[in-house]
């Protein structure tokens, strides 16, 4: 539904009215000294390090305050609102219901979107089930399946050489699934070698919705596992919930995920290292080896989702640890919307990399700075126009639903269906 699905977090205060500071006083940019009488050169008292130093937390303790009491007045009312006729006020409320009615709509064509999402999904499931079928060896393609992704290999390099047409025998694709991740952007930083070789045992993935019943929508992915050295659960779910209401961009927001359990085998936990350490008994002088378990990076961290904070808890967080978890938040549903819009939908793509032509990762112009024309050191000279050396041209797709970096549910998506 989208890349970048908005994250739910508590209540988010609207645009102020006109009159109401946004922005910082003049105070606030730079702080100036408390003003005092003149003092002759021949008088000045010499200032030592200390005072600065305490001058300097006074401007920083003022700078604080300042900022605090600024900020305490975004979202609150003017008095411009409450100050218009009381007839004035009236038509102001009336907008504000018929909103409520806007708001209502909104909320009933995102869920149809949702009911209209499930029924391609019902359409697409036995072609999914066709290419199971192929990628495990099970079947054997047919001529016309192979000529028709002959045909679509011409059109994306005139220069392919189609294979023969005849009969294929069964023939399975080794580690289509773990290849196809480590060749999603994201997901290829976070796959280590370690669970590479536990996803060599990856079989499927598929998408399902929860019912319509269900108190709140949302989706779940099924990692299917063939018997493995690992863990014992032959099918790891992810389960991504969306908020009842729709967000105030009209858009669903997300509420959390829960994620399987993973049973694993003895010695065999991939998010865990183990380290063997020496202990002293303070008692008798004699040593023993223990050995402990730290946490460490791994895909399958992925099943062990980080939680939001209870709305009430957000302002008793440390501002760093709360940035840290929106992050780790964000990734995780960024994955999860990449995995049901992108992965699963287009898995030959991204097995073969051609997904990776539409996929790079959407980098804000801003995190670039500008170049001069000319460099300082002359170290760099411009390429001639006709150099041997071609840029790749990345075929230009209108940026999917996985490809904005801020972006959320584009209304219109449900519109070409």
């Amino acid at each position: 539904m989208s890349s970048n699905v908005p994250i739910a977090h508590g209540d988010i205060t609207a645009p102020t009215p006109q009159n109401t500071p946004l922005t910082h006083a003049p105070i606030a940019a730079g702080l100036s000294r408390p003003t005092v009488p003149d003092i002759s050169e021949d008088n000045e008292p010499a200032e030592d390090e200390d005072d600065s130093a305490q001058i300097t937390s006074a401007q920083a303790a003022m700078l604080g305050l300042v900022q605090g009491r600024l900020a305490d007045l975004v979202g609150k009312s003017s008095g411009y609102i409450e100050s218009l006729p009381i007839d004035v006020r009236k038509s102001v409320e009336a907008l504000k219901g018929v909103q409520v009615k806007q708001n209502e709509l909104q909320n009933q064509y995102k869920r149809e979107c949702l009911e209209l999402e499930k029924k391609y999904l019902e359409l697409q499931n036995p072609l999914y089930e066709r290419r199971n079928a192929i990628i495990s060896g099970s079947v054997q393609a047919t001529v016309e399946e192979i000529e028709a992704g002959s045909q679509a290999s011409l059109k994306d390099d005139p220069l392919y050489t189609p294979l023969p047409s005849d009969d294929a025998a069964p023939a399975a694709i080794p580690e289509f699934w773990l290849t196809a991740l480590r060749n999603h952007v994201g997901l290829s930083e976070i796959i280590t070698e370690r669970d590479a070789a536990a996803l060599k045992n990856l079989i499927d993935i598929r998408l399902s919705y929860l019912p319509s019943d269900s108190p709140k929508p949302g989706f779940k992915i099924s990692f299917i596992f063939s018997p493995n050295d690992y863990f014992e659960n032959d099918v790891l779910d992810k389960t991504y919930l969306y908020q009842e209401e729709v967000g105030y961009t009209g858009d669903f927001v997300y509420d959390r995920a829960i994620g399987t359990e993973i049973k694993w085998k003895e010695e065999k936990d991939l998010t865990k290292e183990f380290e063997i350490k020496k202990q002293r008994n303070k008692n008798t002088n004699r040593t023993r080896l223990v050995r402990k378990a730290r946490p460490t990076d791994s895909f399958f961290n992925f099943f062990s989702p980080p939680v939001p904070p209870p709305d009430e808890t957000d302002e008793e967080m440390d501002e760093e640890d709360l940035e840290e978890l929106e992050e780790k938040l964000e990734m995780d549903y960024q994955i999860g919307e990449d995995l049901k819009e992108k992965i699963i939908p287009r898995a030959i793509d991204y097995f073969t990399g051609k997904a990776l032509e539409y996929d790079v990762m959407d980098e804000d112009e801003d995190d670039f700075d500008e170049l001069d024309d000319q460099d300082e050191d002359g170290q760099f000279d411009d390429e001639d126009s006709d150099s041997e050396v071609e840029l790749p041209r990345r075929r230009g797709p209108p940026k999917g639903r996985g490809g904005s970096s801020a972006g959320a549910v584009n209304p219109e998506e449900c519109k070409q269906q």
